[in-house]
């Protein structure tokens, strides 16, 4: 495989004359994933640089290294090796206060995405640029590679009464962005308007997985193992809204579909006979050790992707779910919680359209939808691309 060496937003970012931030107070919005080409962490970069003055960091879901379970929250602490304050922005509110923006001039943000719409990085982000617009405060992204490529996109768009924090804007289950490029995006064509500068990388192609890169991989939250699983997790991440295991709790998070009460030799021989373009379906056997029917044996497939251009993770889960469905009718719940006013599966999908479409046993009308939004979402989003 030949590899692309790409140089990181971070890099670039060390690379030139930083005079001009001399005496601003800079706040680093970042976790494990935030490190130079030479994995070197981006907090000890600024940390150790004459010049800056690195005065807060700031956590999102999963924490500052990325321990904490999805959906955990975690409070305000002390960064243990430089003595500055972190503040949580996934406790009590994901949106930075007043109080923590004080404590800064200038916001860097540095974390590696993966390309999907329900990972909630993005939204993170998009909250710290309202801070940043309200308080005068400038922004500055570093930016990083999207690891499922650049070029292809799939699903649809979030409906307006269907926003949550795993899908706050209208963009694709797989919208083929860099984090740079959702920022300017997000800032324009929502009208956040903060001072926004994108510091681009050097020498990425929007064809590239991340394996071809050259760069290493920081996985950036528990469960983002193998670029298989993030080529999958635009698809297979709908399954979190269902009684169904999406592999929580195994070594194959988001690959693996299953439950106690399915049948893996039938289910896997009804998704090979859709004949489904780049991937295939193996039964198997596992037991979770957390989340949905954790020490419980469960059945179910794993989906082996054959062809990483031609698969496409977003109809092929929805068909396999469509399988599911069919057979499984009496089963197959939708996860519905206290504090949220639609189903999970439905926030997840950005519309009641998918759910009814399974219930009813015709997917079509979803799927002829998602052709639609990635048409026009193709269009919108062709004004905020950096890498041609």
């Amino acid at each position: 495989m030949e590899l692309n060496q790409v140089k990181l937003g971070v890099d670039v970012f060390f690379d030139r004359n930083l005079s001009e931030l001399k005496g601003k107070r800079i706040g680093l919005l970042t976790n494990q994933t935030g490190a130079n080409s030479d994995l070197i962490s981006t907090i000890r970069l600024f940390h150790e640089h004459p010049e800056l003055q690195l005065a807060a960091l700031f956590a999102p879901e999963h924490g500052l290294l990325t321990n904490a379970k999805e959906g955990e929250k975690f409070t305000d602490a002390v960064h243990r090796s430089t003595g500055i304050p972190v503040f949580s922005l996934y406790d009590k509110s994901k949106k930075p206060t007043e109080e923590m923006m004080g404590q800064v001039d200038i916001v860097v943000f540095d974390i590696q995405d993966i390309g999907a719409r329900y990972y909630t990085y993005i939204y993170t982000m998009a909250y710290m640029m309202e801070a940043c617009a309200r308080m005068g405060k400038r922004m500055i992204i570093l930016d990083r590679p999207n690891p499922i490529g650049g070029e292809r996109i799939e699903g649809s768009v979030v409906d307006p009464d269907f926003t949550s924090f795993v899908g706050l804007y209208p963009i694709l289950n797989r919208h083929g962005m860099t984090v740079g490029e959702l920022a300017s995006y997000f800032n324009e064509e929502f009208h956040i308007r903060c001072e926004l500068e994108v510091i681009e990388m050097e020498g990425w192609k929007r064809s590239l997985f991340h394996t071809e890169t050259g760069l290493p991989w920081i996985p950036p939250s528990p469960n983002t193992t193998t670029l298989d699983m993030m080529l999958l997790y635009p698809g297979t991440c709908l399954v979190e809204g269902l009684n169904l295991s999406e592999g929580r709790g195994t070594t194959q998070p988001f690959e693996i579909i299953g439950a106690p009460f399915i049948d893996g030799e039938k289910l896997q021989d009804n998704v090979n006979s859709l004949g489904l373009e780049g991937i295939r379906a193996r039964a198997l056997a596992f037991t979770p050790t957390y989340q949905k029917y954790n020490g419980q044996l469960c059945e179910g497939i794993q989906l082996h992707i054959t062809d990483r251009q031609a698969f496409k993770p977003v109809e092929s889960v929805i068909q396999v779910l469509a399988v599911i469905a069919s057979v499984y009718a009496e089963k197959i719940k939708f996860l519905e919680y206290g504090n949220l006013r639609h189903p999970m599966f439905d926030l997840l999908a950005g519309n009641d359209v998918l759910r009814r479409g399974l219930l009813k046993g015709d997917i079509h009308p979803f799927l002829q939808q998602c052709k639609r939004d990635t048409e026009r979402f193709m269009e919108t989003r062709e004004r905020y691309l950096r890498y041609r």
